[in-house]
């Protein structure tokens, strides 16, 4: 069965008393109370898309506007003036294939980690269970995602690169993508309340990480010696998995994809444990 946590504080000049009841379940998360409060998780979530694009000129257009964009930039940089390999694919498909996967990655982790201290009034005032704030900036980007897509295949359409049936392995590999950043969003969440820095540090992380993902580069570049550390990168399984499923290139290494997806585990896991044992200070620092 599970126990709903429930909290009573008396203060005093000399004492102060809190009596909590423990989590029972899976990493002391309490999914039926996730569930329960599921239609919070979609009032986030439209929150969150309604403050994105909040009085904006062009709306949702910058949802195509800025993959396009950097696929434009990376091609005349790196395609162009560094003849950057892309493993005998045209360029603009090659680097927009993974710049997707990753835009959705980027958005979540850089959306989460201020989710927690921008809702402070509901932290501090009202109980629901805190990992929806996270998980509400997780889901919201799978919406540009999702429209971004179309993009994509117009511009597969155009390049002449036909789908096959590997196009229906693709929600796979947006799920470990969705995993992956919910580990790493439920660590920088809740790190950013106590020490608010992160917030300003993440961005330049992920951006540096953008660059030892392979974007804008093939795989192959990497020297075999370095493989194996460069496979912890949970986006490396991803980013190939996308240009298998969509360019017909040839099947992500076992090893480095299951490297990947090990890694991804291990995250979320971690990611979990770490933020219900900072969960209970929440409201008394943010």
């Amino acid at each position: 069965m599970h126990m709903a946590q429930s909290e009573s504080v008396i203060n005093s000049p000399t004492q102060k008393i809190i009596i909590e009841e423990k989590r029972s379940g899976l990493l002391r998360v309490d999914w039926a109370e996730l569930w329960e409060y599921r239609g919070l998780l979609y009032t986030l979530v439209e929150r969150e898309i309604k403050i994105r694009y909040k009085q904006t000129a062009i709306g949702v257009s910058w949802v195509l506007l800025q993959p396009l964009i950097a696929v434009l930039i990376f091609t005349a940089i790196f395609g162009q003036m560094a003849k950057m390999p892309s493993d005998g694919i045209w360029y603009p498909a090659f680097v927009l294939t993974a710049l997707l996967p990753w835009g959705y990655f980027s958005q979540a982790i850089t959306r989460s980690g201020a989710s927690l201290v921008s809702s402070a009034n509901l932290v501090t005032k009202v109980y629901f269970p805190r990992m929806l704030l996270p998980l509400s900036a997780i889901v919201s980007p799978l919406i540009d995602f999702l429209l971004s897509m179309g993009l994509l295949f117009g511009l597969l359409m155009y390049a002449g690169i036909p789908l096959t049936w590997k196009v229906i392995t693709l929600p796979v590999f947006v799920l470990i993508a969705m995993l992956a950043a919910m580990g790493l969003s439920l660590f920088v969440s809740a790190t950013n309340v106590k020490y608010r820095d992160v917030g300003h540090a993440i961005p330049f992380v992920v951006q540096i990480w953008m660059f030892v993902s392979p974007i804008v580069y093939p795989v192959s570049l990497v020297p075999e010696r370095w493989k194996l550390l460069y496979g912890l990168n949970p986006m490396v399984g991803v980013i190939e998995g996308f240009r298998w499923a969509l360019l017909g290139k040839s099947a992500p290494d076992p090893f480095m994809m299951g490297l990947s997806i090990v890694m991804v585990l291990g995250v979320l896991v971690g990611g979990i444990v770490y933020f219900r044992q900072m969960e209970r200070e929440f409201a008394d620092i943010i």
